[in-house]
């Protein structure tokens, strides 16, 4: 028994060592750029190990996904939460995405990013899980911002959905062209628009302070 849970956790870490560094990878070369020979020698395993520990590229390129969802919430929602729904967290929530972006989180920017357009018109369990992992996020702020309509911290007329998509089409705009451009400029413009909607809808100067005063070009 403990032989056979000491090669089990050696596994264990054998893959979380490899999808460390297939979720840079890919956020990089993409998905399919993702192969057992490339990835053996990223993580200094043997490529019998790799293919030991995944068994199909499908397989692969779910669990690198699987990893990347994992570090995202890490990196933005689990922070956000400590603060109070509404508002603040919806606040939190887009600095804290901006930071993970122009931080390189991920090494090639936001991992979903780039490499969902490689699967838009490819269907398949890496497609929905792709998907599913953004309709999460979507979904996630779109709950805050009912919770600040619901608490009337912005318009009763808003609609969490439409804000969700402008914020984070704004968000995936500064990310794409930041990593163009090498620059952090379009941080700056998208913090902008971002505090201009909240403000439009209502949300105190107080509230949305925290977004606004960050200087992203020094930080």
């Amino acid at each position: 028994m403990i032989e056979t849970d000491g090669r089990r956790l050696k596994g264990d870490a054998s893959r979380r060592l490899v999808l460390e560094h297939a979720v840079d990878l890919a956020s990089v070369e993409g998905l399919d750029g993702l192969s057992i020979a490339r990835l053996a020698d990223a993580a200094q395993v043997s490529k019998s190990g790799v293919a030991t520990l995944f068994g199909s590229k499908e397989r692969l390129q779910l669990a690198t996904v699987d990893t990347a969802r994992q570090r995202f919430v890490a990196s933005v929602i689990e922070p956000a939460r400590v603060e109070p729904r509404g508002i603040r967290r919806i606040v939190a929530l887009l600095d804290g995405w901006i930071a993970y972006s122009r931080g390189r989180v991920f090494a090639g920017g936001c991992f979903f990013a780039g490499v969902t357009s490689e699967f838009d018109t490819k269907p398949g369990p890496v497609r929905d899980a792709l998907a599913a992992a953004l309709a999460e996020w979507n979904g996630y702020i779109a709950a805050s911002f009912g919770y600040a309509i619901a608490q009337g911290e912005v318009g009763a007329d808003e609609d969490p959905q439409q804000f969700a998509f402008e914020a984070t089409a704004l968000l995936d705009a500064a990310n794409n062209r930041s990593l163009l451009g090498g620059s952090n400029q379009p941080y700056v413009f998208a913090r902008r628009a971002l505090v201009g909607r909240l403000r439009a809808a209502g949300a105190d100067d107080a509230l949305v302070a925290r977004l606004a005063d960050v200087d992203d070009l020094a930080a």
